[in-house]
């Protein structure tokens, strides 16, 4: 009997096949030696089946027969792979101890897992966990092979992560549907990372921007001239600005304070996947989804990097002498001028910014193997090219500065000004050729970019003044701004906050920590935005991502169903935090899954309540196709193998099941919608919502709308006057509040309000059915 290894991917079991029987046979679908046979998954081999694998009558789509929640799951190959499957199975049958070679993660791990399952296979298993597929590394990975049972922790995190995405895709996904009659994915993680595009872009739409001036003021003492900003509360009024200017224009001043202290800035962290997708989006455009293909050809088929499917930005000691070996081979390449200027002293066990072990689980960061890199495609070069320069820059001393900081007087006026000076390069070096082209890049961006300027001015050549001495004012002018919205989030500034939970952290050790608790996992966030895309609810619009009409109706119709757990970025990212707690062994998985069921049937029985949306809603209106939304000016007058659930949900069944509807009438404008119905209520008397809520207005038969500005009436060009605005009172309203004042005449929720000069607490409450006037309700 021979061993029988199984990797995840053919070129992965080619590598193995080639360190460890190097004289074996190859017979297309494995390689056979003296003591292994060597073959390989193609993916995702078998998934979990569809609902009608459990009863015939899922085939129909029916919110009636909602929530499905299997006492076991079944599992189903995938019909384009199954011949791979029965070679594995047949392969089994010849040996007595298997190994698992899929990828070293969580999903690597439910691959074999499923395998295994699903061909009962009974042989004891072996766990191969390497993070670079270089020969060196695979040979040392077979030396130390670890028993499977110290994955079994892995394995539940990875089977409750597959469950609970099954059951909030299939479930959500029918259950909105059904209601509304339009094809709505709806996935655990999916719907909070839509919600985050959502909230983003209604806060660029509430957005109301403002002028303003800043007075900068040019000083000369002896050769040594610099650039100050005025001091004080932001100015709105032009001619009080250029007042001042005129006031310091050409006068004497004084300096106030002038510090000098010496700074040093050390090379960025290492990559990690999720950092590399966001840097390649900025500097090249790249997709999420792009940069993790290109970094798989780089790990798989060249070899030239590290697993990179990594969390960690770190390595441990162990690492360090691989790190060595990958400089020497450096020296090589067309990289010897950097490689040989690099210095090993600056890394080593003490430095905490490369080594440290406690912030490596799983994988090291990416890292270049000692392989030299060929042959490589353009785009496949710019990704390698971004690991490399990364890591030699650790071998490199920091890059020193002189920091000044003066306040300068004139005319009892302030202005501060703060100048870096370069004295070392140090690690900035390896950067210094691209410089240029990212002056000619920053000289393109837009207006909207202006507010990412550094505020201090970097300069090269020696900075020096006399504290004591005075200065001239030699020039002054007084610039007009604009305060800016939000910025549109791009896949790197997605990935950030997916990676955070939505809470915008600059704080980097804050962020560190936040990644336990994430919106998916480096290895699935890509198919998430993938998956947005796919379903019609995001598009690009350049670098940009613009949320569609579906897309705003899909949160608006999840949040109106009284589901807003299923948008919460924080409470999904707790979710992926318990899946890593489950991994490491501290957390159950059967507590887990029993709560997602829960929450899965709480879903349904909030959606049968819910009323039905018209499915125009769910269009864009004509002549207002989606479009990226601009910094402009304002007035106040202008108002988941996703890991997202529903992957497997098919559009064409929903499609059939929506245009089926054999119990629902047809033909008029309620569109048969049974559950919009009162029990005893006549057809005409059935209303269908169109948004919101119905129009509390007397007689009228029309919705309420979101606008930009206010909450107004479906039925306003035939005279409906009802609007509620958005910005009352100092509070922003929500569309929950806005359903909750039509229903029930005052909002749920309690407000901290400002008006009539004074400052108090209450709900808000409405005032006039007909106009839409609302007042407030102290508490």
């Amino acid at each position: 009997m021979k061993t029988l290894v199984i990797a995840e991917k053919p070129d992965m079991g080619r590598n193995i096949a080639a360190v460890i029987e190097p004289k074996a046979k190859n017979a297309r679908t494995y390689i056979e030696g003296e003591n292994y046979i060597i073959t390989w998954a193609i993916g995702h081999l078998i998934g979990l089946a569809e609902p009608d694998a459990y009863d015939d009558k899922y085939k129909k789509w029916n919110i009636g027969d909602l929530p499905i929640i299997p006492d076991q799951f079944k599992l189903k190959p995938n019909p384009k792979t199954k011949d791979q499957l029965k070679v594995i199975a047949e392969l089994a049958k010849r040996s007595d101890l298997l190994i698992n070679a899929c990828d070293a993660g969580r999903e690597g791990q439910h691959i074999f897992c499923l395998i295994q399952q699903h061909l009962k296979l009974r042989q004891p298993v072996k766990r191969l966990w390497i993070s670079d597929l270089t020969p060196e590394t695979i040979r040392k990975g077979f030396e130390e092979l670890k028993d499977g049972s110290e994955y079994e922790n892995l394995s539940k995190a990875a089977r409750a992560r597959s469950e609970a995405d099954w059951l909030i895709g299939m479930n959500g996904s029918r259950a909105f549907t059904t209601k509304h009659n339009v094809l709505l994915s709806v996935g655990r993680v999916q719907t909070p990372v839509l919600a985050l595009v959502y909230d983003r872009q209604k806060e660029i739409d509430a957005f109301s921007s403002a002028k303003f001036y800043d007075v900068e003021a040019f000083f000369k003492q002896g050769d040594t001239e610099y650039k100050g900003l005025w001091q004080g509360e932001r100015i709105q009024d032009e001619e009080k600005a250029k007042a001042i200017a005129a006031k310091v224009k050409g006068k004497d001043g004084v300096i106030l304070s002038y510090e000098v202290k010496d700074t040093k800035e050390y090379p960025f962290k290492l990559y990690d996947l999720t950092l590399l997708q966001r840097e390649a989006n900025a500097k090249f455009g790249f997709s999420a989804k792009k940069t993790l293909d290109l970094a798989q050809a780089l790990y798989e088929k060249h070899k030239v990097i590290s697993y990179p499917r990594t969390t960690s930005n770190y390595v441990t000691e162990q690492n360090i002498p691989q790190m060595y070996k990958s400089l020497d081979q450096l020296r090589g390449t067309d990289y010897a001028k950097l490689a040989e200027q690099a210095d090993k002293k600056f890394v080593h066990k003490n430095n905490k910014s490369v080594c440290n072990p406690a912030k490596v689980e799983d994988h090291h960061a990416i890292l270049p193997t000692n392989k030299t890199a060929r042959n490589l495609a353009p785009d496949e070069a710019k990704i390698y090219d971004l690991i490399v320069r990364r890591f030699l820059s650790h071998f490199y001393p920091p890059a020193e500065y002189k920091m000044h900081t003066v306040m300068t007087e004139v005319e009892k006026e302030s202005f501060k000004t703060t100048v870096k000076q370069l004295l070392s390069e140090g690690w900035k070096i390896i950067y210094a050729d691209q410089k240029k082209d990212a002056k000619k890049s920053r000289s393109k961006k837009g207006k909207e970019d202006e507010d990412d300027a550094q505020p201090e001015e970097e300069v090269t050549t020696p900075f020096h003044l006399d504290g004591k001495a005075g200065v001239r004012c030699v020039r002054s002018e007084a610039k007009e701004k604009e305060t800016q919205p939000p910025k549109p989030y791009t896949e790197g500034t997605l990935l950030k906050a997916m990676e955070s939970a939505g809470k915008q952290i600059e704080d980097e050790e804050l962020r560190d920590a936040m990644k336990d608790s994430g919106l998916g996992t480096p290895a699935t966030r890509a198919a998430i935005i993938e998956r947005l895309k796919q379903v019609g609810y995001i598009v690009m619009k350049g670098k940009r991502i613009v949320i569609t009409q579906k897309g705003k109706m899909a949160v608006e119709v999840i949040r109106g169903a009284g589901v807003d757990l299923l948008t919460s970025p924080e409470m999904t990212g707790q979710w992926e935090r318990r899946l890593n707690e489950i991994a490491k062994g501290i957390a159950s998985d059967e507590t887990f899954m029993a709560n997602v069921k829960k929450f899965a049937t709480m879903i349904i029985s909030k959606v049968k309540m819910q009323s039905r949306v018209a499915k125009e809603s769910f269009e864009e209106k004509p002549g207002e196709e989606t479009k990226p939304a601009r910094s402009r000016k304002k007035t106040a007058k202008d108002g988941d193998g996703t890991a997202s659930a529903a992957a497997s949900a098919k559009p064409k069944a929903a499609k059939k099941a929506a245009s089926q509807k054999t119990a629902e009438p047809k033909g008029d404008a309620n569109e048969g919608s049974r559950e919009a119905t009162k029990p005893g209520a006549s057809r005409s008397e059935t209303r269908t919502v169109t948004g919101i809520a119905p129009c509390p207005r007397a007689g009228c038969q029309g919705t309420l709308i979101m606008g930009r500005r206010g909450y107004g009436c479906s039925r306003y060009k035939e005279g409906c006057t009802f609007v509620i605005w958005k910005d009352q009172f100092g509070v922003s309203l929500e569309p929950e509040d806005i359903a909750s004042l039509a229903a029930n005449g005052r909002t749920a929720r309690s407000f901290h309000v400002t008006g009539d000069g004074r400052e108090r607490q209450g709900a808000l409450v409405l005032l006039d059915r007909e106009k839409g006037l609302i007042g407030v309700e102290e508490s």
